[in-house]
């Protein structure tokens, strides 16, 4: 045993030592176990819950990594751009989930039916244990409306056999239930943090400016953590981690995931293959028929004054633009008379505004575009339009608009 020197200790603070080394021992003593040592039984049920969730769900998540042909300011892979994500095993085919805005710098040719990769392009998963083993995997399918993308492994049987983890019904997700997320924040492999669900349905934009009614959490995400699990306290699936809101430029508590439902309505078309959505349809908006006029704008986004004063409906999309001469011109639906400025945000005023679309009602611009786009040209669509206080119906046959109109 090493010596090491001492020196002479005054008597008070010996004898207040000796007595916190007494009070010590008597803790120790009256917790059966010795202090600073950790017995079985002592870790609390939350923390037990998370450690189960974690060991049940954590081999299933895994680390992606993007390589695709352009200039990096930085790394060793010379005229080549690297980036990575997080994804976990969706069913059990072995195939991985992400989110698209991981993959899409290595999408090249892409279609309703196919997804390639673009020359010089490759993707790749690692797996908890194994993670410096990379697994070259393809795009199946991707739907940049809802930020998500489903990846196979082109040599399965070269990887690790892992379980699908299980879809939550995230329409029964409650604020301040417990959330888990696991990911590869800033390359970490397989990272742990913890929070509760901090909001549902908080509408956002998502990355083709598509509302989506994500569920907010404050468990800590990062650059990184996107595409993997949001899980809750039964090791379920609630969400998939997608972005932060960070006005400082880091991680300030808000964090939002794209509903399990979303992806589990998503999952039959993603499985078919190629691109697909709303956004994918509107790659072919020339040639698409339209109504004839611009919305975008909710009766929501008002100001409740406003609102009041103006009496509009409870719900509803307004009517920012109408197109000349296009068919919801010619079916009279009116476009606004002006606009009330607020806090220097201009409010359209005197136009009207779509309260439901083949009977079904309307609270966002996508409701209205998941209708027209299922339809054709010559189709007619029954549009219910608030207007001055009162509810009307109009017919709309619907025609392919040129799109500066």
């Amino acid at each position: 045993m090493t010596a090491r020197a001492t020196s002479p200790v005054p008597g008070s603070l010996c004898r207040a030592v000796l007595g916190c080394g007494l009070l010590l021992v008597f803790l120790g003593a009256v917790s059966g176990c010795a202090v600073g040592v950790e017995a079985p039984g002592t870790r609390l049920a939350y923390e037990l819950n998370t450690i189960e969730v974690v060991r049940a769900a954590g081999s299933s998540v895994v680390s992606v990594r993007v390589s695709a042909a352009g200039e990096q300011s930085e790394g060793p892979s010379e005229g080549q751009r690297v980036a990575g994500g997080s994804g976990f095993v969706v069913d059990e085919g072995g195939r991985i989930i992400t989110n698209f805005h991981v993959v899409a710098m290595a999408i090249g040719e892409a279609s309703d039916d196919h997804v390639a990769l673009a020359p010089g392009a490759s993707l790749s998963v690692s797996y908890l244990g194994s993670p410096e083993i990379e697994h070259p995997v393809r795009v199946v399918g991707a739907n940049p409306d809802v930020d998500l993308a489903l990846l196979e492994l082109l040599r399965p049987a070269e990887a690790p056999s892992v379980a699908a983890i299980p879809l939550a019904d995230s329409d029964r997700v409650l604020v301040g239930q417990k959330a888990i997320a696991i990911g590869n924040p800033f390359g970490l492999h397989s990272s742990v943090t913890a929070g509760i669900v901090s909001a549902v349905e908080r509408h956002q934009p998502g990355l083709v400016g598509i509302d989506i009614p994500y569920i907010q959490t404050d468990a800590a995400i990062n650059p990184g953590n996107s595409g993997g699990p949001l899980l809750n306290s039964s090791g379920q699936v609630v969400g998939i981690n997608n972005t932060i809101l960070a006005p400082a430029g880091a991680f300030a508590g808000i964090g939002l995931a794209v509903p399990s439902n979303l992806l589990r309505e998503a999952m039959q078309e993603l499985r078919a293959g190629g691109l697909s959505g709303l956004a994918a349809a509107a790659a072919q908006l020339p040639d698409r028929p339209r109504l004839g006029l611009q919305i975008g704008l909710r009766v929501a986004d008002y100001p409740r004054t406003l609102r009041e004063y103006l009496g509009l409906p409870a719900q509803g999309v307004v009517v920012t633009g109408v197109s000349k001469d296009g068919p919801a011109a010619r079916a009279g639906i009116r476009g606004p008379e002006g606009a009330v400025v607020i806090d220097d945000q201009p409010y359209p005023v005197g136009m009207d505004v779509i309260t439901a679309i083949e009977g079904q009602p309307v609270e966002r611009a996508i409701d209205v575009q998941r209708v027209v786009l299922a339809r054709e040209a010559g189709d007619v669509v029954t549009v219910t339009l608030w207007r001055e206080g009162s509810e009307i119906e109009v017919e709309i046959a619907l025609e392919v608009v040129p799109i500066d109109d």
